[in-house]
Parts: structure tokens; sequence; C-alpha cells
């Protein structure tokens, strides 16, 4: 079983105070389970809109969508994009998590 996380990259109508990367879920499970939460998330995550009026989800890749968001005042675009966990110092190193 494996660790991932769902990332949510702003592309497009994001101000500058918002466009950092933001982790939308993290997940143990298989391929099958995270690729299943991306797609979730790509149909619900709203970033900073408050009411979104419509939604068009793009699939790049089996792991990764680009979805854009109509609100009452602009649009946003955003990557949503599944990672695998691969490497964990904690982990490799023989440290017990805490």
């Amino acid at each position: 079983m494996s660790r991932w996380i769902v990332l949510a990259i702003p592309v497009d109508g994001v101000s500058e105070a918002k466009r950092d990367a933001q982790i939308v879920t993290e997940l143990d499970g298989s391929t099958e389970e995270a690729e299943t939460a991306l797609l979730d998330a790509a149909r619900t995550y709203e970033h900073s809109v408050g009411k979104a009026r419509r939604r068009e989800v793009f699939r790049c890749s089996g792991r990764s969508y680009f979805i854009r968001i109509h609100g009452r005042m602009a649009t946003y675009g955003l990557m949503l994009q599944l990672a695998e966990l691969i490497d964990d110092t904690a982990q490799s190193s023989g440290q017990a998590s805490a």
C-alpha cells in the first residue's frame, strides 16, 4: 500500500497571494484508490471560489487533471495532480514516526 497526496496547483485567474500549491487530500491506498480520490477532488475542489457556476474537468493523464472553475466574478484554472511518496527519511533511517 502506498502513501499519496493530491495537489492543487493554481494556473490561471488566481491572485499572487493564492498561487501556492495546496494539498487537497492525503491517503494510503492502491493506485486505483488514489486515482479515484484525484477524480473526486477534480469534481469537488473549490479553491477560493465561493460558489461555482460551472466546472470543467479536463483529463491530462491518469494522474493529473486541469479544472476550470467559473465563479460569479472570475474564472480559475488549476492543475490537480496525484503524487506518490517514494522516499521518507524518517522511514529510511529507521526512525519511528511520532
